[in-house]
C-alpha cells in the first residue's frame, strides 16, 4: 500500500521539531512541498542528506516550495540536529511510524534500517514525484528538478 505518484496526501497532524502540533494542511495543498524520510539523525547519510537540503534551501524557498524531513527520531533529538547543522527547514517526528506507512516507506537491508524515500507534492496536494533510494546524495537533484518543473507549468 502507501501512497504513489498522482495520489492526493491525506491530512495528518503529528509533532514538529519544537514540539507543537503539526497540521500537514498549512502546506500541502497550499505550496509545493518536499517530503523526504530519512533513517536517523547524526548518521553520516542522514547529515550529507539535510546539508544538501540546507545548502539549496533558498532555491526551494524562492520556488515558493517548502521542505520537510521526517525520520523516527525524537524532537529532542530534531532539535539537537536541526542547532548542530544550522537546518532552516521543519522536521517532523514520526516515533511509530505512522507516516511512513501511511506514505508507504518500505524498509530497507532486510527490513533493518528505515527506508530513505523523498516526495514532491503540487499546490494541489498530488504526489508528483516518489523516489527511493538509499543513497543520500541523489534525492536532492531529483526534488529540485521536480520542483522546478512543477513552479514553470
Amino acid at each position: 500500500m502507501g501512497l504513489e505518484v498522482g495520489d492526493k496526501v491525506p491530512e495528518f497532524i503529528t509533532k514538529n521539531d519544537s514540539g507543537e502540533d503539526f497540521q500537514s494542511n498549512s502546506v500541502i495543498g497550499k505550496i509545493p512541498v518536499v517530503i523526504y524520510f530519512y533513517p536517523k539523525n547524526f548518521t553520516p547519510g542522514c547529515v550529507k542528506e539535510a546539508c544538501d537540503f540546507r545548502d539549496s534551501y533558498a532555491d526551494f524557498k524562492s520556488a515558493g516550495a517548502e521542505v520537510i524531513g521526517i525520520s523516527s527520531d525524537s524532537i529532542k533529538s530534531h532539535e539537537r540536529f536541526k542547532r548542530k547543522y544550522q537546518l532552516p527547514f521543519i522536521f517532523l517526528s514520526d516515533t511509530k511510524g505512522k507516516l511512513r506507512k501511511l506514505f508507504g516507506v518500505k524498509s530497507e537491508l532486510l527490513g533493518l534500517l528505515p527506508g530513505r524515500e523523498t516526495y514532491v507534492i503540487d499546490r494541489q496536494g498530488v504526489i508528483q514525484l516518489k523516489f527511493n533510494s538509499m543513497n543520500a546524495s541523489k534525492h536532492l537533484d531529483k526534488a529540485i528538478t521536480k520542483i522546478k518543473e512543477i513552479v514553470n507549468e
